[in-house]
Protein backbone atom coordinates (compact mmCIF):
# COMPACT_ATOMS: atom_id res chain seq x y z
CA UNK A 1 0.00 0.00 0.00
CA UNK A 2 1.20 3.48 -0.90
CA UNK A 3 -0.22 6.86 0.06
CA UNK A 4 -1.04 9.67 -2.33
CA UNK A 5 -2.16 13.30 -2.05
CA UNK A 6 -4.28 14.82 -4.79
CA UNK A 7 -5.07 18.53 -5.11
CA UNK A 8 -8.59 18.53 -6.57
CA UNK A 9 -9.84 22.04 -6.96
CA UNK A 10 -11.61 22.77 -10.24
CA UNK A 11 -12.53 19.12 -10.92
CA UNK A 12 -13.03 17.75 -7.40
CA UNK A 13 -16.81 17.38 -7.64
CA UNK A 14 -16.65 15.43 -10.90
CA UNK A 15 -13.82 13.18 -9.73
CA UNK A 16 -15.25 12.41 -6.29
CA UNK A 17 -18.74 11.73 -7.62
CA UNK A 18 -17.45 9.79 -10.61
CA UNK A 19 -14.98 7.72 -8.60
CA UNK A 20 -11.79 8.48 -10.47
CA UNK A 21 -8.70 10.63 -10.88
CA UNK A 22 -7.91 12.11 -14.31
CA UNK A 23 -4.94 14.11 -15.49
CA UNK A 24 -3.42 15.11 -18.82
CA UNK A 25 -0.38 13.11 -19.92
CA UNK A 26 1.76 16.19 -20.56
CA UNK A 27 1.83 19.93 -19.95
CA UNK A 28 0.36 22.24 -22.57
CA UNK A 29 3.87 22.65 -24.07
CA UNK A 30 4.20 18.82 -24.26
CA UNK A 31 6.75 18.77 -21.41
CA UNK A 32 6.66 16.04 -18.80
CA UNK A 33 4.95 16.84 -15.54
CA UNK A 34 5.99 14.69 -12.55
CA UNK A 35 2.56 15.15 -10.97
CA UNK A 36 0.91 13.61 -14.04
CA UNK A 37 3.62 10.94 -14.32
CA UNK A 38 2.79 9.80 -10.77
CA UNK A 39 -0.54 8.51 -12.13
CA UNK A 40 1.45 5.70 -13.77
CA UNK A 41 2.65 4.46 -10.37
CA UNK A 42 -0.72 4.16 -8.63
CA UNK A 43 -1.96 0.64 -7.89
CA UNK A 44 -5.10 -1.02 -6.48
CA UNK A 45 -5.23 -0.80 -2.69
CA UNK A 46 -3.39 2.52 -2.44
CA UNK A 47 -4.89 5.31 -0.29
CA UNK A 48 -5.57 8.82 -1.65
CA UNK A 49 -6.05 11.99 0.42
CA UNK A 50 -8.28 14.49 -1.42
CA UNK A 51 -7.30 18.12 -0.73
CA UNK A 52 -9.75 20.83 -1.80
CA UNK A 53 -9.77 24.52 -0.88
CA UNK A 54 -7.39 24.21 2.15
CA UNK A 55 -9.02 21.04 3.57
CA UNK A 56 -8.75 17.27 3.25
CA UNK A 57 -12.35 16.49 2.38
CA UNK A 58 -12.24 12.81 1.38
CA UNK A 59 -10.23 9.61 1.47
CA UNK A 60 -10.09 7.27 -1.50
CA UNK A 61 -9.12 3.65 -2.09
CA UNK A 62 -7.63 2.97 -5.52
CA UNK A 63 -9.37 0.18 -7.44
CA UNK A 64 -7.48 0.15 -10.75
CA UNK A 65 -4.15 0.73 -12.37
CA UNK A 66 -3.65 3.81 -14.52
CA UNK A 67 -4.91 3.68 -18.10
CA UNK A 68 -5.26 6.12 -20.97
CA UNK A 69 -8.71 7.66 -21.37
CA UNK A 70 -10.30 10.75 -22.94
CA UNK A 71 -10.85 13.87 -20.87
CA UNK A 72 -14.17 13.41 -19.01
CA UNK A 73 -17.03 15.22 -20.72
CA UNK A 74 -18.32 16.35 -17.33
CA UNK A 75 -15.23 18.56 -16.90
CA UNK A 76 -16.84 20.98 -19.34
CA UNK A 77 -14.67 24.06 -19.73
CA UNK A 78 -12.27 23.13 -16.92
CA UNK A 79 -8.70 22.76 -18.14
CA UNK A 80 -9.32 23.97 -21.68
CA UNK A 81 -5.57 23.75 -22.34
CA UNK A 82 -5.34 20.10 -21.26
CA UNK A 83 -4.73 17.34 -23.78
CA UNK A 84 -7.80 15.45 -24.96
CA UNK A 85 -6.33 12.08 -23.94
CA UNK A 86 -4.96 11.66 -20.43
CA UNK A 87 -4.45 9.25 -17.54
CA UNK A 88 -7.36 7.82 -15.53
CA UNK A 89 -7.35 5.86 -12.27
CA UNK A 90 -10.44 4.41 -10.62
CA UNK A 91 -10.87 5.39 -6.95
CA UNK A 92 -13.64 4.75 -4.42
CA UNK A 93 -13.92 7.99 -2.46
CA UNK A 94 -15.50 8.50 0.97
CA UNK A 95 -16.31 12.07 1.98
CA UNK A 96 -15.16 12.84 5.50
CA UNK A 97 -17.35 14.16 8.28
CA UNK A 98 -14.24 15.57 9.94
CA UNK A 99 -12.43 17.59 7.28
CA UNK A 100 -9.11 18.81 8.66
CA UNK A 101 -7.21 21.91 7.57
CA UNK A 102 -3.51 20.98 7.34
CA UNK A 103 -2.50 24.61 7.79
CA UNK A 104 -3.78 24.37 11.38
CA UNK A 105 -1.44 21.45 12.13
CA UNK A 106 1.88 22.47 10.57
CA UNK A 107 3.58 22.07 13.94
CA UNK A 108 3.31 18.28 13.58
CA UNK A 109 3.25 18.08 9.77
CA UNK A 110 6.27 20.22 8.94
CA UNK A 111 8.90 17.63 9.87
CA UNK A 112 7.38 14.87 7.72
CA UNK A 113 6.65 16.84 4.54
CA UNK A 114 8.61 15.47 1.58
CA UNK A 115 11.67 17.49 0.55
CA UNK A 116 10.71 17.05 -3.11
CA UNK A 117 7.25 17.20 -4.69
CA UNK A 118 5.64 18.33 -1.44
CA UNK A 119 1.85 18.90 -1.65
CA UNK A 120 2.10 21.71 0.91
CA UNK A 121 4.16 24.86 1.24
CA UNK A 122 5.93 25.51 4.58
CA UNK A 123 3.09 27.93 5.36
CA UNK A 124 0.56 25.10 5.07
CA UNK A 125 -0.99 26.41 1.88
CA UNK A 126 -1.40 24.01 -1.02
CA UNK A 127 1.46 23.84 -3.51
CA UNK A 128 0.32 25.37 -6.78
CA UNK A 129 1.01 23.13 -9.75
CA UNK A 130 0.81 19.87 -7.79
CA UNK A 131 -1.91 17.47 -8.91
CA UNK A 132 -0.93 14.04 -7.59
CA UNK A 133 2.10 13.29 -5.42
CA UNK A 134 3.23 10.48 -3.18
CA UNK A 135 3.53 11.00 0.57
CA UNK A 136 5.33 8.98 3.23
CA UNK A 137 3.63 6.57 5.59
CA UNK A 138 4.74 8.82 8.46
CA UNK A 139 2.86 11.80 7.00
CA UNK A 140 -0.13 9.62 6.12
CA UNK A 141 -0.39 8.21 9.62
CA UNK A 142 -0.34 11.69 11.18
CA UNK A 143 -3.11 12.81 8.81
CA UNK A 144 -5.15 9.70 9.58
CA UNK A 145 -4.73 10.35 13.29
CA UNK A 146 -5.84 13.97 12.91
CA UNK A 147 -8.92 12.98 10.94
CA UNK A 148 -9.78 10.34 13.52
CA UNK A 149 -11.88 7.21 13.72
CA UNK A 150 -13.50 7.30 10.28
CA UNK A 151 -10.10 7.47 8.56
CA UNK A 152 -8.62 4.79 10.82
CA UNK A 153 -11.55 2.45 10.12
CA UNK A 154 -11.45 3.09 6.39
CA UNK A 155 -7.74 2.31 6.04
CA UNK A 156 -7.97 -0.64 8.44
CA UNK A 157 -10.84 -2.20 6.51
CA UNK A 158 -8.94 -1.72 3.26
CA UNK A 159 -5.85 -3.46 4.65
CA UNK A 160 -7.89 -6.66 5.02
CA UNK A 161 -8.97 -6.65 1.35
CA UNK A 162 -6.82 -8.22 -1.33
CA UNK A 163 -6.15 -5.44 -3.87
CA UNK A 164 -7.27 -7.63 -6.78
CA UNK A 165 -10.44 -8.99 -5.18
CA UNK A 166 -12.72 -6.48 -6.94
CA UNK A 167 -13.09 -6.34 -10.69
CA UNK A 168 -11.88 -2.93 -11.81
CA UNK A 169 -13.80 -0.83 -14.31
CA UNK A 170 -10.96 0.17 -16.62
CA UNK A 171 -11.83 -2.57 -19.13
CA UNK A 172 -15.33 -1.14 -19.52
CA UNK A 173 -13.98 2.40 -19.89
CA UNK A 174 -11.56 1.30 -22.61
CA UNK A 175 -14.30 -0.66 -24.38
CA UNK A 176 -16.58 2.39 -24.43
CA UNK A 177 -13.79 4.57 -25.80
CA UNK A 178 -12.92 2.08 -28.56
CA UNK A 179 -16.59 1.61 -29.45
CA UNK A 180 -16.90 5.38 -30.00
CA UNK A 181 -13.85 5.31 -32.30
CA UNK A 182 -15.26 2.32 -34.15
CA UNK A 183 -18.54 4.18 -34.67
CA UNK A 184 -16.65 7.16 -36.08
CA UNK A 185 -14.85 4.86 -38.51
CA UNK A 186 -18.15 3.36 -39.65
CA UNK A 187 -19.42 6.86 -40.39
CA UNK A 188 -16.36 8.11 -42.32
CA UNK A 189 -17.69 8.87 -45.82
CA UNK A 190 -14.35 8.54 -47.62
CA UNK A 191 -13.75 4.92 -46.57
CA UNK A 192 -14.84 1.90 -48.59
CA UNK A 193 -16.62 -0.95 -46.83
CA UNK A 194 -13.46 -3.07 -47.12
CA UNK A 195 -11.38 -0.34 -45.51
CA UNK A 196 -13.86 0.00 -42.66
CA UNK A 197 -13.78 -3.75 -42.04
CA UNK A 198 -9.97 -3.80 -42.07
CA UNK A 199 -9.77 -1.00 -39.50
CA UNK A 200 -12.35 -2.55 -37.18
CA UNK A 201 -10.75 -6.00 -37.35
CA UNK A 202 -7.34 -4.44 -36.69
CA UNK A 203 -8.67 -3.43 -33.26
CA UNK A 204 -8.59 -7.14 -32.39
CA UNK A 205 -5.19 -7.76 -33.93
CA UNK A 206 -6.48 -9.66 -36.93
CA UNK A 207 -7.13 -9.32 -40.65
CA UNK A 208 -5.06 -7.10 -42.95
CA UNK A 209 -3.22 -5.59 -39.99
CA UNK A 210 -2.07 -9.00 -38.80
CA UNK A 211 -0.93 -9.90 -42.31
CA UNK A 212 1.22 -6.78 -42.41
CA UNK A 213 2.72 -7.47 -38.98
CA UNK A 214 3.51 -11.04 -40.07
CA UNK A 215 5.67 -9.64 -42.88
CA UNK A 216 7.95 -8.29 -40.12
CA UNK A 217 7.39 -10.63 -37.16
CA UNK A 218 7.33 -14.43 -37.23
CA UNK A 219 6.55 -15.42 -33.64
CA UNK A 220 5.80 -14.14 -30.15
CA UNK A 221 8.87 -12.33 -28.86
CA UNK A 222 8.35 -13.71 -25.34
CA UNK A 223 6.87 -17.22 -25.60
CA UNK A 224 8.32 -18.09 -29.05
CA UNK A 225 4.95 -19.45 -30.19
CA UNK A 226 4.94 -19.29 -34.02
CA UNK A 227 1.54 -20.71 -34.95
CA UNK A 228 -0.50 -17.75 -36.30
CA UNK A 229 -3.69 -19.30 -34.91
CA UNK A 230 -2.42 -18.62 -31.39
CA UNK A 231 -1.07 -15.13 -32.00
CA UNK A 232 -2.51 -11.62 -32.04
CA UNK A 233 -1.02 -8.63 -33.80
CA UNK A 234 -0.62 -6.29 -30.86
CA UNK A 235 -0.35 -2.53 -31.44
CA UNK A 236 2.68 -0.77 -29.91
CA UNK A 237 0.76 2.50 -30.18
CA UNK A 238 -2.68 1.26 -29.15
CA UNK A 239 -5.43 1.16 -31.76
CA UNK A 240 -7.45 3.58 -29.62
CA UNK A 241 -4.52 6.05 -29.39
CA UNK A 242 -3.69 6.14 -33.09
CA UNK A 243 -4.12 9.59 -34.58
CA UNK A 244 -5.01 8.28 -38.06
CA UNK A 245 -6.09 5.11 -39.80
CA UNK A 246 -2.68 4.62 -41.40
CA UNK A 247 -1.17 4.07 -37.95
CA UNK A 248 -3.89 1.53 -37.12
CA UNK A 249 -2.91 -0.59 -40.14
CA UNK A 250 0.86 0.02 -40.13
CA UNK A 251 2.62 -3.33 -39.78
CA UNK A 252 5.56 -1.68 -38.01
CA UNK A 253 3.17 -0.60 -35.28
CA UNK A 254 2.83 -4.22 -34.25
CA UNK A 255 4.24 -7.29 -32.56
CA UNK A 256 2.94 -10.86 -32.76
CA UNK A 257 2.08 -11.90 -29.21
CA UNK A 258 0.14 -14.68 -27.52
CA UNK A 259 -3.09 -13.40 -25.90
CA UNK A 260 -1.74 -13.24 -22.34
CA UNK A 261 1.41 -11.39 -23.44
CA UNK A 262 -0.74 -9.10 -25.60
CA UNK A 263 -2.73 -8.22 -22.46
CA UNK A 264 0.42 -7.41 -20.48
CA UNK A 265 1.77 -5.25 -23.30
CA UNK A 266 -1.50 -3.45 -24.06
CA UNK A 267 -2.09 -2.58 -20.38
CA UNK A 268 1.49 -1.41 -19.82
CA UNK A 269 2.73 -4.13 -17.48
CA UNK A 270 5.61 -4.85 -19.86
CA UNK A 271 7.42 -2.91 -22.57
CA UNK A 272 10.62 -3.01 -24.62
CA UNK A 273 13.71 -0.91 -25.03
CA UNK A 274 14.85 -0.23 -28.60
CA UNK A 275 17.66 -2.73 -27.97
CA UNK A 276 15.11 -5.49 -27.32
CA UNK A 277 15.51 -5.53 -23.54
CA UNK A 278 12.29 -6.43 -21.80
CA UNK A 279 10.96 -3.81 -19.35
CA UNK A 280 8.78 -5.01 -16.48
CA UNK A 281 6.60 -2.41 -14.82
CA UNK A 282 6.99 -2.09 -11.03
CA UNK A 283 3.18 -2.31 -10.95
CA UNK A 284 3.18 -5.79 -12.50
CA UNK A 285 2.36 -8.85 -10.39
CA UNK A 286 5.53 -10.92 -10.79
CA UNK A 287 4.05 -14.35 -9.92
CA UNK A 288 1.37 -13.79 -12.56
CA UNK A 289 4.00 -12.83 -15.14
CA UNK A 290 5.97 -15.99 -14.38
CA UNK A 291 2.86 -18.12 -14.91
CA UNK A 292 2.29 -16.38 -18.24
CA UNK A 293 5.78 -17.28 -19.40
CA UNK A 294 7.61 -14.03 -18.63
CA UNK A 295 10.92 -14.50 -16.83
CA UNK A 296 11.22 -11.95 -14.03
CA UNK A 297 14.46 -13.01 -12.34
CA UNK A 298 16.82 -12.44 -15.24
CA UNK A 299 17.47 -9.93 -18.02
CA UNK A 300 15.48 -10.80 -21.12
CA UNK A 301 16.35 -9.52 -24.59
CA UNK A 302 13.93 -10.38 -27.38
CA UNK A 303 16.08 -9.14 -30.25
CA UNK A 304 16.31 -5.95 -32.32
CA UNK A 305 13.42 -4.00 -33.81
CA UNK A 306 13.07 -2.17 -37.10
CA UNK A 307 13.32 1.62 -37.23
CA UNK A 308 9.56 1.89 -37.62
CA UNK A 309 8.93 -0.40 -34.66
CA UNK A 310 11.31 1.63 -32.52
CA UNK A 311 9.29 4.75 -33.30
CA UNK A 312 6.07 3.16 -32.06
CA UNK A 313 7.77 1.48 -29.09
CA UNK A 314 8.92 4.91 -27.95
CA UNK A 315 5.27 5.95 -27.79
CA UNK A 316 4.46 2.81 -25.80
CA UNK A 317 7.17 3.56 -23.21
CA UNK A 318 6.02 7.16 -22.87
CA UNK A 319 2.25 6.74 -22.97
CA UNK A 320 1.32 3.15 -22.06
CA UNK A 321 3.98 1.58 -19.82
CA UNK A 322 3.09 1.79 -16.13
CA UNK A 323 6.42 3.26 -15.12
CA UNK A 324 6.84 6.96 -14.40
CA UNK A 325 9.74 8.55 -16.25
CA UNK A 326 10.11 11.65 -14.03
Amino acid sequence: MRYWWVNQNQTHRQELEGGYLWSPKRNANDARNPFYEFMREVAPGDVVFSFVDTKIIALGIVTSYCYGNPKPAEFGGAGTYWNTIGWRVRVTFSRLNRQIRPKDHMGVLQSVLPGKYSPLQPSGNGNQGVYLTTISEALAQILIGLIGTEAINLVRSQAAIHPFSERSAETADLEIWENHIEQDIQEEPDLSETERESLVIARRGQGLYKQRVMQIESRCRITKVDNPAHLRASHCKPWRDCTNNQERLDGENGLLLTPSIDHLFDRGFIGFEDSGRLIISPRADLPSLERMGVATDTTVNVGPFSEGQRHFLDYHRNSVLLMALH
